[in-house]
């Protein structure tokens, strides 16, 4: 399991800049934070995988990685591998994200918004939407 954030600072600058209309730099702040979320919890994920010792495999092509044609696939919650969002609960009591300073909201969104969580599933029978068994 895991979470990371960018932190509260980014969207406190973000919400500023809508504030004072100043709509073209909220919307890339507020784009670039995002991405750096996602390449946030893409670090971890590899270094996960590395660490576990399943990174040797990767596919060398990016449309193979597109695929998730490796072992140690990246779930996040909200999408259609994991569509239950309540399952962010249990994530968040086994993590205590609080530390880090994010937290869940009744609705069980992440807060603040440039943050993400996701199950790295390293069975190398998993898959994205695999009912019969293998990786696709």
């Amino acid at each position: 399991f895991q979470v990371v954030t960018v932190g509260s600072r980014i969207g406190e600058e973000t919400a500023r800049l809508f504030a004072s209309d100043s709509y073209r730099d909220y919307l890339e702040l507020h784009g670039l934070s995002v991405q750096l979320a996602e390449a946030l919890a893409e670090y971890w994920h590899a270094r996960v995988r590395s660490e576990l010792g399943i990174a040797g495999d990767d596919p060398d092509s990016l449309d193979g990685m597109f695929r998730s044609s490796y072992q140690g696939c990246r779930y996040s919650l909200g999408y259609p591998a994991c569509p239950d969002l309540e399952d962010r609960a249990k994530i968040a009591e086994l993590l205590r994200p609080e530390r880090i300073g994010v937290h869940l909201s009744e609705e069980f969104q992440l807060h603040p918004e440039q943050s993400t969580d996701a199950i790295v599933v390293h069975h190398p029978d998993a898959g994205y939407f695999n009912a019969g068994g293998g990786r696709p």
